[in-house]
């Protein structure tokens, strides 16, 4: 996963979220049809995604999803 438009086509394709880049700064609350589940489905696509463990402490700690993307790709 390289860019935000990547994350934003793996929320569509693997969690059948339609966020646009908007959503994706906001609070979790912003976003239409999150949930917490959605958080634990992300975060296993996103170790498959990167081949690696992501930290699930930080990943609690987002804010946004753009916190989330930053934690998984190490920013």
């Amino acid at each position: 996963m390289k860019s935000i438009d990547e994350f934003a086509d793996l929320l569509r394709d693997e969690l059948g979220l339609h966020v646009t880049a908007e959503q994706i700064g906001a609070g979790f609350d912003q976003v239409p049809g999150w949930d917490s589940v959605h958080l634990l489905a992300l975060l296993t696509v996103l170790e498959r995604e990167t081949g690696r463990r992501i930290s699930f402490p930080d990943v609690l700690e987002a804010a946004s999803l753009r916190d989330v993307y930053a934690v998984a790709v190490g920013e």
